[in-house]
């Protein structure tokens, strides 16, 4: 398999491209995917598209309807719950097991990171990324930050739900100051206050989630067990 300009691509580039365009809100909830239009947008063949797609059904990214087509899931609340759960008592346990000297370079990571955090030029994706960034460094605090991997595999509707909270909020500065306090909180030991703005800072999604559910319900799953219907176009019922 081959790019259009003749460089291989491996079918892996192709899922991690397409699972990023879904997290990333390019592909939105609901929509509708064409293997063929999404073949030529990649220029590739529809073969590693098609295997992908299935890759992400099984994460529950996707679905697929026999006689009707694939569509990118909507965003399940009782998913995005459980992957708030594994994250949060992932998270917690890090704080709980923090060493009496911290290391001082990941220290120093995390306060550029806070620093280039309240760029005013951020974009949404960049904020995003140093977001990761900053909670992976947190967990690397403890000794655990090959964890974060695991985490970041689970938490596929948990990251549309973020994405779409940070687009409903004008600044992601209130995001950045509780970053801010949490990591001043670690570096002055006070592990208790670290749990405790860490929790409410990773279940404020929930609030965002209510929220956007209120004026565009079409973005979440109210019926798992719903099937769209082709008729001239394909609506969701």
């Amino acid at each position: 398999m081959a790019q259009a300009n003749g460089r291989p691509t491996s079918r892996h580039s192709i899922y991690l491209k397409l699972r990023q365009m879904v997290l990333a809100l390019e592909l939105p909830p609901g929509a509708a995917l064409s293997e063929n239009e999404l073949a030529a947008a990649l220029g590739v063949s529809r073969t590693p598209v098609r295997e992908s797609l299935i890759l992400l059904a099984q994460e529950g990214l996707v679905q697929v309807f026999p006689k009707v087509g694939s569509f990118v899931s909507r965003v399940d609340p009782a998913q995005v719950a459980d992957a708030q759960f594994l994250r949060e008592a992932v998270e917690l346990a890090s704080l709980d097991n923090l060493p009496s000297r911290l290391d001082p370079a990941v220290v120093g990571e995390l306060r550029d990171n806070l620093e280039r955090q309240q760029r005013a030029d951020l974009g949404l994706e960049e904020f995003f990324a140093l977001d990761e960034a900053f909670h992976h460094g947190l967990m690397r605090l403890s000794g655990h930050g090959d964890v974060w991997t695991t985490v970041a595999a689970a938490k596929g509707h948990l990251d549309r739900a973020r994405r779409l909270g940070l687009h409903e909020n004008a600044s992601p500065a209130v995001f950045t100051a509780q970053h801010r306090e949490i990591l001043e909180a670690v570096v002055g030991g006070q592990a208790p206050l670290a749990r405790s703005r860490m929790r409410d800072h990773l279940r404020a999604v929930f609030n965002d989630i209510e929220r956007i559910r209120a004026h565009s319900p079409e973005l979440f799953a109210a019926d798992p067990s719903a099937v769209p219907v082709r008729r001239n176009v394909v609506v969701w019922e």
